[in-house]
């Protein structure tokens, strides 16, 4: 009655690789947590890093930008800088999302949401 699996094994393999596809991502989810990009604005006088999941972690400032009549120049370079952390930590996940798929042998292509 039962001749092999037949399209049922294919079923089990395919269900094994959504499974470890689905631990891979946790993982991987994990480490953008541990993963940190620095932006930068007005040439390294602002940085801001955050988490490859773009959550602001610190602020540097340079004091030499501190003069009352600089306030909106320093409140736009604080800005651009954690602009540019953020776009960093998009990179950042988007680099290690490529580097899963590559790793599982899926499409390049693919978009996963995380």
């Amino acid at each position: 009655m039962f001749k092999g699996l037949g399209d049922m094994g294919d079923l089990s393999k395919m269900m094994e690789a959504a499974q470890q596809m689905q631990t891979r991502m946790a993982e991987m989810q994990e480490g953008l947590t541990r993963l940190t990009v620095t932006g930068e604005s007005g040439a390294g006088l602002v940085k801001a890093t955050a988490t490859a999941k773009g959550e602001l972690t610190g602020l540097d400032i340079d004091p030499s930008i501190f003069r009352s009549e600089d306030k909106e120049v320093v409140e736009d370079l604080i800005l651009a800088a954690i602009k540019d952390a953020q776009r960093r930590a998009q990179d950042k996940a988007a680099e290690e999302m490529a580097r899963l798929t590559r790793e599982m042998g899926l499409p390049a292509d693919i978009k996963m949401p995380f």
